[in-house]
């Protein structure tokens, strides 16, 4: 990539902090910070991802993802927090594997995910399995871990890890060069 600094590119379930921690390290490393759920529903004319999925429909909001995505990636040196299921959409996993980003999953256990969402306004989150969002968590770990760990360069596991401990480790990562 010609001596441009990679994008950061963070993925993990909902509640693993890619939004709030991503923006922190952003911040301490002098990057842009993007977060592709609000790209994803601007694609689609909504003000927030929740509004996008309600007014259009999950296989819509996959495609604005990937659209998002593709556009997002042609900016080198930015952290980019990814929608918990954006490396579902088509396409994105190729996207992700190309040069020019280095993928971090921020990994918690479905009970550590769970309290973070209890404590949480979740009015925007909709219920990806029926099953309402803090019930289909266990569900949706055991079908996207997998897909998160065969991408990422690297895991950060967050549970019991204060919130300063992981943008350190996202910092020091970036710094290494991953």
């Amino acid at each position: 990539m010609s001596g441009a600094d990679p994008n950061l590119v963070l993925i993990g379930l909902r509640a693993s902090g890619k939004s709030t921690l991503g923006a922190r390290a952003a911040e301490l490393l002098g990057r842009s910070f993007v977060d592709l759920d609000e790209r994803s529903a601007a694609v689609l004319g909504a003000p927030g991802a929740g509004e996008a999925i309600a007014e259009h429909g999950m296989e819509a909001f996959r495609g604005a993802e990937r659209e998002a995505l593709a556009e997002v990636l042609k900016t080198p040196g930015q952290v980019v927090s990814l929608g918990g299921g954006t490396p579902t959409a088509a396409g994105c996993v190729e996207l992700l594997s190309g040069d020019g980003q280095r993928v971090l999953y921020l990994k918690a256990q479905p009970d550590t995910l769970r309290e973070r969402l209890a404590s949480s306004d979740n009015s925007d989150r909709p219920s990806l399995t029926g099953r309402g969002v803090i019930d289909e968590v266990a569900g949706v770990y055991e079908e996207r871990d997998p897909l998160y760990m065969e991408i990422a360069e690297s895991v950060i596991h967050t549970d019991g890890v204060g919130e300063d401990a992981v943008v350190a480790m996202i910092v020091a990562l970036a710094k290494a060069g991953v």
